[in-house]
């Protein structure tokens, strides 16, 4: 198969070409669907000015090419000659540098823009990233998100991400352009951005905000996981027209997360930690969320407000029906996951 992706450089598309690109350096559930897959040519959607030395230092002759999905004219090279081949919508935005609009240009729009130019040069299949936020928070702590949960967007982000997935189902629906949605939840793994690193960083020192008790849980998506998702949505044919919740096999606690980190720290790289965190009543996240809302809807962003806005929150999910259906098996849990993390930013020569 021809694999076009877009978003890279990126944190989930870097790993994923890094993984196609390099079968061998995989295990487990990932690398069993691996070696099923036979890929021809991978070619990639790269923003005007991106540093693409990561790609180009990869095996196999990635190729890339310049374009913005907001901008439709500029992706007429990346979809050239590319009839039958899967596409990898992996191009989203989550934190914008500072207007609300940036959400709707890319998320929306720019889905819009891509899908158009799928139909428009007979791709085979589409895979979409969405996300846990159209559906915004679990009502209790033991509930989970399914496949039938109706949406509850969760601030702009959300409801960038709902539109996405009503532009998806048009182009089901008008077209018959065979698309596939997974809903990711929380990253973490290999590729992540400064704000992950920063998160063990404040564990490390004791300063990592804990809100109300932190029983509340979190699905959580380790990458390699997600790249297994991916992988499976093109070549499993049940996947034809569906969309499925994808994330760690079961969900964590805030107090889990901590602690976990604290071990993979200590235990696995010898790293001295403080044992503390900064306590905070629940209602501080609703104050945060006050205050994003207000933010938000003059139509800018602010980063740790909204981050601290989610921090009382449940937001968990099942993945029994991708297991089910697409074979998918998440088979990197917390410990192991967050320990790759870890190495992975000390080998980059990053300081935790």
């Amino acid at each position: 198969m021809d694999f076009l992706i877009t978003g890279a450089p990126g944190w989930l598309s870097n790993r994923f070409i890094e993984v196609l690109t390099k079968p061998g350096k995989t295990d487990g559930s990932l690398h069993r669907v691996l070696e099923r897959t036979a890929i021809n040519h991978i070619r990639c959607l790269v923003l005007p000015g991106v540093d693409t030395m990561f790609i180009r230092n990869l095996p196999g002759g990635v190729q890339t090419v310049t374009g913005d999905i907001t901008k439709i004219d500029s992706l007429v090279q990346f979809f050239e000659h590319c009839r039958e081949a899967v596409l990898f919508h992996l191009a989203g935005l989550i934190h914008p540098k500072r207007r609300i609009r940036e959400l709707y240009d890319v998320n929306v729009e720019g889905t819009r823009n891509v899908l158009n130019m799928a139909v428009r040069h007979g791709l085979k299949k589409v895979v979409v990233v969405s996300s846990n936020s159209p559906f915004g928070c679990n009502q209790n702590k033991q509930g989970l998100f399914d496949e039938s949960a109706p949406y509850r967007p969760y601030l702009a982000y959300g409801r960038s991400k709902m539109l996405l997935e009503n532009i998806v189902e048009t182009y089901r629906q008008q077209y018959g352009l065979d698309i596939t949605v997974l809903r990711p939840c929380w990253f973490y793994g290999p590729h992540q951005p400064a704000r992950q690193t920063a998160f063990f960083t404040m564990i490390k020192e004791g300063n990592i905000p804990l809100v109300g008790d932190g029983t509340n849980k979190r699905s959580m998506s380790y990458v390699d996981n997600t790249c297994q998702a991916l992988l499976l949505s093109a070549i499993n044919p049940k996947s034809s027209q569906k969309t499925y919740w994808i994330a760690d096999e079961k969900p964590y606690s805030m107090l889990e997360i901590i602690q976990c980190i604290r071990d993979v720290l200590s235990q696995d790289f010898g790293i001295k930690i403080k044992p503390s965190v900064l306590k905070l009543p629940w209602f501080a996240s609703e104050v945060a969320y006050c205050a994003d809302r207000l933010i938000q809807g003059l139509g800018w962003y602010h980063q740790k407000i909204h981050v601290l806005s989610e921090m009382n929150k449940t937001i968990a999910c099942s993945v029994e029906l991708a297991k089910r259906e697409l074979g998918y098996k998440p088979d990197i849990y917390l410990r192991e996951g967050m320990k790759r993390s870890v190495a992975w930013c000390l080998d980059q020569g990053y300081r935790i």
